[in-house]
């Protein structure tokens, strides 16, 4: 037989756990249903807001890729980290649009310093003596609402060509929540290309670096006061 102390502390053991179990209970019921819950994530959504209107371009979301092919057996991608200018679209009037980007050299990052260096002297980009790379438009011809060539003149290391970038219009509408400078009516577009760097006197590496080169343009800009 048990002695009276074990008894009690029998009862007090069973009258702990079972108050445990209460107190548990009755905080699940109380927990809301939605906290239990994991909520989806929100839905990534294309604006697609008029985007007539003038804008000048936010160096801070926009840039350049580049790819050329390296030693004959593959593809090598490099950057201009830098993008500035001004642009001018306008669906209802195409003879309007124009755009003016300049991309400044030194902005080049192939995230290897010594391969940076190489690039940016004489027998390539020559950044002393042409520190910018430019484009300025001469039409726009809409294909749709969303694409179109845009047709112009790039400038690279002081010599002037003719070239055509596909243009696709990522989005457009106001973006409020975003703090200035970058906040405000904004509106994307992707523009790419293909050069050929023997027509701009990168002749350098011929056999080992390939000729044409691949460009892609992202361009974010926020709309210019009415």
């Amino acid at each position: 037989m048990l002695h009276t102390s074990s008894r009690l502390l029998l009862i007090s053991a069973c009258s702990s756990a079972a108050a445990l179990a209460s107190a548990a209970a009755l905080a699940l019921c109380a927990t809301p249903a939605s906290a239990a819950e994991t909520k989806a994530p929100q839905a990534y959504v294309h604006k697609h807001a008029d985007p007539a209107g003038t804008y000048h371009v936010d160096p801070d979301h926009s840039g350049v890729q580049f790819t050329i092919g390296h030693a004959g057996v593959g593809r090598f991608t490099g950057v201009f980290k830098r993008v500035t200018g001004t642009y001018t679209f306008d669906p209802a009037h195409p003879a309007k649009d124009q755009a003016d980007i300049v991309i400044p050299a030194r902005s080049l990052d192939t995230f290897l310093p010594q391969r940076d260096t190489d690039l940016l002297a004489a027998p390539f980009f020559d950044a002393a003596k042409y520190p910018d790379i430019r484009f300025v438009s001469t039409r726009y011809v809409p294909q749709n609402k969303t694409h179109g060539k845009l047709y112009g003149q790039l400038t690279l290391r002081g010599v002037t060509h003719p070239a055509v970038f596909e243009v696709t219009l990522e989005g457009a509408g106001d973006v409020a929540y975003l703090p200035k400078p970058w906040g405000g009516y904004l509106s994307g577009f992707v523009a790419t290309t293909t050069i050929d760097r023997m027509d701009y006197g990168m002749t350098a590496f011929a056999a080992g670096l390939g000729h044409e080169v691949k460009v892609r343009v992202e361009i974010e800009g926020v709309r210019n006061p009415s």
